[in-house]
């Protein structure tokens, strides 16, 4: 089997261009890829709140409400902000050409770093997470939570691979799930509670918790922001539909801001009603189960509907990766067309999507899972930075945006460097939410830093500007290559000249150094066919072989160059330099390498890799062209 053949069976038979936009997001797929992330941290997001609040005792856990209801305006803050992002930037790109076009390249690269950095982390946090709810129903797998969250990520990566539109068909079905299970779940638990339609009320039992430290003033204060600044892990993958507009069917940007107000009412609501119950039902959070369990377990039992929601609350957690599998490979190709990150980053592969991105992605989420061991608690310190400093920016970006909308005259337009803008009524109270919003997730981000630094936080702290010097390093290279290859000024006069030589090295006389051999009679008459010997029967071996076809051995000359090392490239390198640099000074020397072609990679592995390691070789030299004669056996 080829391996053409194997990826067709693997990834599934090739779509044209043409194909684009019927494989594009209707807004239910698109729910469900881009939102799997901020609804999926309705399962740790208020335990995220109460894990902090306990180190006052269980009753402090009664802060957790009016935690969560100023979360729940933030995240209405930020989703409103995504939507005029979306409105205004319909290419997609979210923070980062909100923050291009408004505040400049190094803040947009800076949120680009971070955002990058977060979908990396979301990959991993997820899967292991994931990893972690399996290995709690089934202890015996706990050694080998790694290679499952390795094997998770390649089935993630395969399914990505296969296209969007197919992702988004698979995902579906478990997000939907997990959102209808919750939501039934809390629904229960509000009628018990309040006694609505006759339900039964709940029995509560709740633990009491002494607390661990006597906090007041300002310390009280920062607990208060900690857990805060804990919860807003249910902003994670808000600002995912904004980078990825164009994954949607036309008309793109009311599809996509549809989709975002849809995300956003259902995240808020499951978080809300979590965090009213645990509050009310007084539950505590302890490692051994989960706060939605416990909620869940209260009120539902162990029956049915409590094996539903563990189910699909660990499958939720895996897919909450896709919110990274849709976004790190769409902004790497917007990176790499504006000459940040490496151009083959922008190719879309057989199935319309961004294939080379994909896989750095699922090789970089790897990377994290083995140096943490699939311990999403150790990741934990490093999540939701990336994010918060994208939102920071982003919406610094559209306040900013927004001034420059009010002083355009009603009824004209102006060209921005990545929309077009014209008066809008109400900019004014846009603009204040959008500084609100900024102002607030920076406070979050800052606190998020001062309380985990030392927990890990400095890894992303350090690496943030590290890609930032990366992007801009990389656009120096692709700046320097297209000084170097402007046509600006050339004339024939400049060009260097090609020297009247051929240099064809060869092992023995056989059908694929005759084949070179009668291709290099194309291009000049000077041929010099050279050749590494080590002893006199090797020799005496390839001169009567090549007596035999004078037709193409008369005019050439043969060179035998005698070694007794076992290196044999170097005198042949040697001998290359000396005519490119002595006989023909200042010239191009073309060098025409015979190479047979094994019919598979196997058959390929019994041979040298003498021609592969000269053409290695050869790139050294500026001047020296190389010509490969294939010969396929």
């Amino acid at each position: 089997m080829t391996w053409n053949q194997v990826k067709r069976f693997l990834i599934g038979r090739p779509f044209p261009l043409s194909a684009e936009k019927h494989e594009r997001l209707d807004k239910l797929r698109g729910l469900a890829i881009f939102a799997s992330d901020p609804i999926s941290s309705n399962a740790y997001a208020t335990e995220a709140i109460m894990s902090i609040l306990i180190v006052l005792g269980s009753g402090a856990l009664g802060v957790t409400w009016p935690i969560a209801i100023g979360i729940a305006v933030l995240v209405t803050i930020v989703v409103f902000s995504y939507i005029q992002t979306i409105m205004h930037y319909p290419r997609g790109g979210g923070a980062y050409f909100v923050a291009k076009d408004n505040l400049g390249v190094t803040p947009s690269l800076v949120a680009a770093g971070a955002i990058l950095s977060d979908y990396v982390l979301t990959v991993a946090v997820s899967v292991s997470a994931g990893v972690r709810a399996v290995t709690s129903a089934f202890p015996d797998l706990h050694d080998y939570r790694v290679i499952i969250a390795l094997a998770v990520i390649v089935l993630i990566t395969w399914i990505n691979l296969r296209g969007l539109r197919e992702s988004g068909t698979v995902f579906a079905f478990p997000t939907y799930a997990f959102v209808g299970g919750v939501f039934v779940v809390v629904s229960m638990g509000l009628a018990r509670y309040f006694g609505w339609f006759g339900a039964s009320p709940l029995d509560l039992h709740p633990e009491v918790i002494a607390p661990a430290a006597d906090l007041t003033g300002l310390a009280y204060v920062w607990l208060i922001l900690r857990a805060f600044a804990a919860g807003c892990t249910a902003l994670t993958g808000i600002e995912a539909i904004s980078d990825g507009v164009q994954a949607f069917k036309p008309p793109e940007s009311r599809n996509a801001a549809q989709t975002m107000v849809a995300m956003g009412v259902i995240a808020m609501v499951l978080f809300l009603g979590i965090a009213y119950l645990a509050t009310h039902l007084r539950i505590v959070p302890i490692a051994e189960n989960s706060v939605l369990s416990q909620m869940t377990d209260l009120i539902a039992g162990r029956g049915f509907l409590y094996y539903w929601v563990q189910v699909f609350t660990a499958l939720i957690l895996f897919l909450a990766a896709n919110t990274g599998y849709q976004d790190f490979p769409r902004l790497s190709a917007f990176l790499a067309r504006d000459g940040f990150m490496p151009r083959w980053l922008q190719n879309r592969g057989d199935r319309l999507v961004f294939s080379s991105g994909i896989v750095t992605l699922a090789v970089l989420a790897s990377v994290i899972v083995l140096v943490f061991r699939a311990d999403e608690i150790s990741m934990l310190p490093l999540y939701a930075l990336g994010v918060m400093a994208s939102f920071t920016l982003s919406q610094a970006g559209m306040f900013r945006l927004m001034g420059r909308v009010g002083r355009v005259p009603p009824g004209t337009e102006v060209e921005t460097l990545a929309t077009t803008i014209h008066y809008e009524a109400g900019w004014k109270w846009k603009r204040i939410v959008n500084g609100t919003g900024a102002i607030v997730t920076f406070v979050v981000l800052l606190v998020l830093i001062a309380t985990k630094f030392l927990d890990g936080a400095w890894i992303v702290v350090a690496a943030v500007p590290a890609l930032v010097m990366l992007f801009q390093r990389i656009n120096r290279h692709y700046r320097e290559v297209a000084a170097r290859l402007t046509t600006l000024g050339v004339d024939e006069t400049v060009l260097t000249d090609v020297a009247d030589v051929v240099i064809i090295p060869i092992a023995d006389v056989h059908r694929g150094t005759l084949r070179a051999l009668k291709y290099a009679h194309r291009l000049t008459k000077d041929i010099r066919v050279v050749n590494i010997c080590q002893n006199p029967e090797g020799q005496r071996h390839i001169l009567e072989r090549w007596r035999r076809f004078p037709e193409l051995t008369d005019e050439a000359k043969l060179i035998f160059i005698h070694y007794q090392y076992r290196d044999i490239l170097d005198p042949l390198i040697q001998y290359i330099e000396h005519v490119h640099m002595v006989e023909f000074p200042n010239m191009i020397t073309t060098v025409v390498v015979p190479e047979f072609i094994p019919r598979s990679m196997a058959e390929q592995s019994l041979h040298n890799q003498t021609a592969n390691l000269l053409r290695r070789r050869l790139l050294a030299f500026p001047d020296v062209v190389i010509i490969q004669v294939p010969h396929h056996i």
